[in-house]
């Protein structure tokens, strides 16, 4: 049952050079490495909130 679990698809599509420490650390935490890479997550409300605040550096697929 718990192998049926809601993922979201996140795409880095701005650099996070000359952002807030804070958000690189987020885009790190979500596992994300450089421009045009991809991450598939477990779709929670900590990793929507980790979206929300770099949303303008991602982008959900």
């Amino acid at each position: 049952m718990m192998s049926e679990q809601k993922t979201v698809k996140v795409k880095l599509v701005r650099s996070p050079i000359g952002t807030r420490s804070d958000h690189r650390a987020t885009v790190r935490g979500l596992g994300l490495r450089r421009v045009n890479s991809e991450s598939v997550l477990v779709d929670t409300p900590a990793v929507r909130g980790m979206i929300n605040k770099i949303s303008y550096l991602v982008q959900v697929l």
